[in-house]
This record gives structure tokens, sequence and C-alpha cells, in this order.
């Protein structure tokens, strides 16, 4: 590759400067992303709810050179949302990225689902995600721009037996992203979500180990096989990079071509 091959891939996707916040980062995709975004040049505030699993990550990352921090954050409370953006821009100053990864979820039927089941679902896949980014906007507006990043899921598209309370609020989630891009589009900042298929992370392992549902899922699936989590790592640098400054407003689907129809035959 040429030297100018390089620096054009420098200037497009290069995140050096850029400080971007990570919900969920503690997860197994969250985890990942928060790697892939700090070995781009970015300072990363890894936010998670829990502070173990997250100061073990940080521990890992700082480790390897990264500039990274951890804060700990439960998104069902606005009193802590609100105290987590004040620290991290204590810490880095600005926040230039927002990347809402956390999520939570609880597979029953519709005519199981208890009340309490429900709020809480709703209250960190949707508001909380909805009030974080609430707090952050107006630093992004000041600064002249931003990019936010939702992360939804094939279930707007895909309705899967048991998840009807997470799909609501991931399609939610991808209504939101275009409201969010139409209404802060004069301010340069790009909103738009990523919409991961089915992925293999430790809490999805039962499913994969059970040969029933395996060979549902991956019969579904057009390339036929799971994601690893390192495979929605490209959509999610470039979404946090000046390569996407026009794109906005929309959800990408990372899904194997699940959404696409067909499969294996």
């Amino acid at each position: 590759m040429s030297v100018k091959s390089n620096d054009v891939i420098h200037r497009l996707f290069s995140l050096r400067g850029k400080v971007v916040l990570i919900t969920g980062a503690a997860g197994g995709i969250g985890r990942v992303l928060a790697r892939g975004i700090a070995e781009a040049g970015a300072a990363v505030a890894l936010c998670d709810i829990d502070p173990v699993r997250m100061q073990l990550v940080t521990a890992e990352l700082q480790a390897d050179g990264q500039t990274v921090e951890a804060f700990t954050v439960d998104l069902a409370s606005h009193t802590s949302v609100t105290s987590l953006v004040t620290s991290v821009r204590n810490r880095f100053g600005r926040i230039d990225v927002l990347v809402n990864c956390a999520a939570i979820n609880k597979r029953e039927p519709i005519l199981e689902v208890q009340e309490d089941t429900f709020e809480k679902i709703i209250a960190v896949n949707l508001r909380g995600l909805y009030q974080l980014t609430q707090e952050i906007v107006p630093g992004m507006i000041e600064q002249g721009g931003g990019k936010i990043i939702n992360f939804s899921s094939i279930t707007p598209e895909l309705a899967l037996y048991g998840v009807s309370v997470y799909g609501a609020t991931k399609a939610a989630v991808s209504q939101l992203t275009m409201s969010m891009a139409v209404e802060w589009a004069k301010h340069n900042i790009q909103v738009n979500a990523i919409a991961p298929g089915f992925i293999k992370t430790e809490l999805t392992v039962p499913l994969w180990q059970d040969e029933q549902k395996s060979g549902w899922m991956r019969g579904r699936i057009a390339l036929g096989r799971p994601a690893e989590p390192e495979e929605l790592l490209g959509m999610a640098i470039l979404l946090a990079s000046p390569a996407s400054s026009y794109m906005t407003g929309v959800t990408y689907s990372v899904d194997g071509g699940i959404t696409a129809g067909g499969g294996h035959w």
C-alpha cells in the first residue's frame, strides 16, 4: 500500500484526538468495541453497571497502552446518567462520540412477562439511552458536531419468540435514530444505528450449544454461521469516523444476510 493510500485511510478512519463514550463496555460486544475504537486512536470512557468486570476490561486495555478509563453507570437511573456525563467531561474535557451499546433482555412469552420485567427492559434499553443522549448532545452542539451510534437489533425486522419487550425497545431505537438525525443534522451531528444479527458471545453460548436452536439459526443466516463480536467493529469505526460524515439516520444491519432472506439449502 502506498504512503498516499495510508494518508487517505488515516484521514477518513482515524479516531485520534476523539473522546468516545461506550455504554455496556464490559459486555461481550462492548469490550470488543472498546478495544478496537481505542486502537483507532480514541480516548475511551468505558461505562457499565458492573464495576468489577469494568475494571478488568480497563486494566487489560491500559496494560496495552490504550487511553481508557472506567465509569460505573446505571442507565435506569437518571441521577446516575447525569453523574456519568459530568464525570466523563471532568476527566476528558469533551465527548465526541457516543456509542449506546448497553441493553438487557429476558426471554419470556408475552403472557408471562411481568410488569417489573417490562419496566426494567424499557428503563435500560430505551429510557436510559434517551436520557444519556439528551445529556450529551448539548455539549456536542457547543463543540460544533459529534457522532452517535445506537445499537438496535434484527428484531424489528424478524420477530423472535420470547423477546417481545426487547424487540419493541429496539424498534423504538431505530425510529429514535431517525428522529435524532433529523433534529440534530443542523448541528453537524450524525446519528446512525447498528443492527447486529446472531452474535457469538458468552451469553449466547447456550443457544449455540443447543442443536435444535443453533440449527434453526444457521439455517436462517445466509452466511451459515454466527458473527464474532469483532465483525461489528468495522461498522462501528466507520460510523464514528470522518468517513461517515454524510451518513445519518440509518440503521445498518450486520447480520450475515438474515434480513435479506434465504439461507443455505
